[in-house]
């Protein structure tokens, strides 16, 4: 018998759970990333390079997300992102507790493994339970149920550093508990949802998806200078704590929460290609003006921007959503990871010693990959459906 039968008047659908999770996992991720940078290296010892491993280390069960297609053998879609949740939980409530190198690989590894399955899952399941007509809006909408949760994250790290002045083990404990608590709640609340098309138990690469894959692989490249060297570049350049941090990230949630589901509507109007233009754009600009900024409040305003911009990245799921046969939505989830964490794994390392010499040269690279995939951008057709997955821009059409 499921808790739901002793709460009549919940509500009990897939998007009320899409919802519930959504907000579950950026409340632990949210906690762990506001004190990691400062954690590592006030209380860990750590360096740049050291960070820069730990953070190609978080990556590798991003890189083996193809596992997820295996396991869905012998558990289904939706338990496995609830049991995610809840290893993602336990791993944050950990760290605190290991602050030296050899326990942040551990508390990250555990951490990460539950994160990384949990997003190839949930992005599974939303492309199957929405419509191609509201897919956009809706995944704008869960963006910002995620940064409601993030908002929250980090307004607890700034009362519990500033305020009660809790150590920082608790603060990791409360983090992790939130989402061991919400992930319970859809484990016990929710019906196990039947998919209404049989997911490929066998990893799937379509020819047809290359241009998503490539997309893909960018996005990862691109997502690791803002994750790890952004974030870094406020602590070591401008001498931000972890309070400072967590109200940086306070103000990304609040901002997040506002836009995102008018960035969903802005892609379901504009189109995937101009959506995705827009954002490369936008992260040629960020990426170059982070090379040289030297004001604090503008290091902030640029980091804002660009975590906005991440909204974007709805355009390259809502693309394949339109050119893919909805059996491969599982296994090509795990896939995109894999090929989105092959960049992720190598580069954080790579890049941890090149900030050691050239914190600048890190973000000129930035730039350059954002030019990459903004030129990928512009083969994606104006209207994606099966058997038209790219088409040439206007720049080659001429040759």
């Amino acid at each position: 018998m499921h808790l739901r039968h002793f709460l009549p008047n919940l509500p009990v659908s897939q998007i009320s759970l899409l919802r519930l999770m959504t907000f579950a996992m950026p409340f632990s991720f949210g906690v762990w990333m506001a004190l990691f940078n400062n954690f590592a290296i006030e209380q860990g010892g750590l360096n740049g390079a050291h960070i820069g491993v730990l953070q190609s280390w978080r990556e590798v069960p991003g890189f083996l997300a193809f596992g997820v297609v295996f396991l869905l053998l012998v558990i289904a879609e939706q338990r496995l992102a609830i049991w995610s949740l809840l290893m993602l939980g336990v791993g944050t409530a950990m760290t605190g507790f290991l602050p030296s190198f050899s326990g942040l690989l551990v508390t990250t590894m555990l951490m990460s493994i539950g994160f990384h399955y949990y997003e190839t899952v949930k992005q599974s399941l939303a492309l199957q339970w929405f419509s191609q007509d509201e897919a956009a809006v809706q995944l704008g909408r869960l963006i910002a149920f995620g940064s409601a949760s993030s908002l929250l994250a980090y307004g607890w790290v700034w009362l519990a550093l500033q305020v009660f002045k809790l150590p920082v083990e608790w603060v990791y404990v409360l983090g992790g508990g939130v989402t061991i608590a919400l992930a319970l709640v859809a484990l016990l609340v929710f019906p196990q949802y039947k998919s209404t098309v049989q997911q490929h138990k066998k990893l799937v690469f379509r020819k047809r998806y290359s241009l998503y894959y490539a997309l893909v692989f960018m996005g990862g490249a691109r997502r690791q200078i803002f994750v790890v060297f952004a974030a870094l570049l406020m602590v070591e350049r401008f001498g931000f704590g972890a309070d400072a941090v967590a109200l940086m990230f306070l103000a990304n949630g609040l901002l997040s929460m506002w836009l995102a589901p008018k960035i969903g509507g802005l892609v379901a109007r504009w189109g995937e290609r101009r959506a995705l233009t827009l954002e490369y754009v936008g992260l040629m600009l960020v990426f170059v003006a982070y090379a040289f900024v030297d004001w604090a409040p503008l290091a902030v305003a640029l980091y804002m921007l660009d975590h906005v911009l991440f909204a974007m990245a709805i355009a390259q799921k809502t693309y394949f959503q339109k050119i893919a046969d909805p059996a491969d939505m599982a296994s090509t989830a795990g896939v995109s990871f894999t090929i989105n964490h092959i960049a992720a794994v190598v580069l954080p390392a790579v890049m941890g010693v090149l900030w050691l010499v050239s914190p600048t040269s890190v973000f000129l690279l930035g730039a350059a990959m954002a030019g990459v995939s903004l030129a990928l951008a512009r083969w994606v057709p104006a209207r994606p459906v099966p058997g038209l997955e790219w088409q040439s821009p206007l720049w080659l059409k001429g040759k």
